[in-house]
């Protein structure tokens, strides 16, 4: 009984979350709560000065990043640099396999120093030794497979250095929402970047992120509907057909 007064209460308490939407746009979800907020707000951004080269009083180009010729590419806790997600692939495998087999045998003794006859005389009628046995057989498998599969996707988003790990590796972590009347576009990109593959442009390609989790999604009213309910759900799961 207690279980089914909690099982009851559990679904109410997600009918009621999902009642806050009804009538208005999703909500964003607030910046100030990510990783990129903390890693640019708290106390372990860089403080040290930048170093100083000789003759950089003196010189109309200064070595140093807010210069005209400085490294402005990310590299410290707290920086911002351009993730530029280009994803064209395209895979299509096919295999097929095909066997057959076919065997018979057959043996009698039609004659043998009169035996066969002999014995027939005390066989059933309709059956005689000349023809012992005789047997054949078929078979034949054939199979077809195929996989085919095409995805592109095209997006940039800027992404912040939440950590320089000890061997110099940046992880980095970006988000971005967009709301369209009723329904937002969510994409999350995380991974981590060897700052000597963020291009003078301060921009790094997907393929250069490790362990890179790319996420592009939606949620709101049409994403909604095509959800399939939540009883649906766990009725997929747990009926056998």
């Amino acid at each position: 009984m207690r279980l089914r007064v909690m099982a009851a209460l559990l679904i109410a308490l997600t009918g009621c979350a999902r009642m806050e939407n009804v009538g208005k746009a999703p909500a964003f979800t607030p910046v100030e709560g990510g990783n990129e907020y903390y890693a640019m707000s708290t106390s372990g951004l860089p403080l040290t000065a930048e170093p100083r080269y000789a003759g950089d009083d003196a010189s109309l180009w200064s070595r140093s990043r807010g210069s005209l010729l400085g490294d402005r590419r990310a590299g410290q806790r707290g920086d911002i640099l351009t993730v530029v997600v280009e994803i064209d692939d395209k895979a299509e495998i096919s295999n097929s396999s095909g066997r057959s087999r076919e065997g018979s045998d057959e043996m009698g003794i039609p004659h043998l120093a009169g035996i066969p006859q002999r014995l027939d005389r005390r066989m059933p009628e309709g059956a005689s030794v000349a023809n012992a046995y005789s047997t054949s057989s078929a078979s034949s498998y054939q199979g077809d497979g195929s996989v085919k599969r095409k995805e592109k996707l095209t997006l940039r988003i800027a992404a912040t250095v939440v950590e320089s790990l000890p061997n110099g590796v940046l992880r980095i972590h970006g988000s971005q929402e967009v709301r369209v009347n009723f329904e937002v576009r969510e994409l999350i990109v995380q991974g981590f970047v060897r700052p000597e593959d963020v291009s003078r442009q301060n921009e790094v390609t997907y393929d250069k992120i490790a362990g890179a989790r790319i996420s592009y999604g939606g949620r709101g009213q049409i994403t909604d509907v095509q959800q399939p309910r939540y009883g649906q759900q766990v009725a997929d799961i747990l009926l056998p057909f």
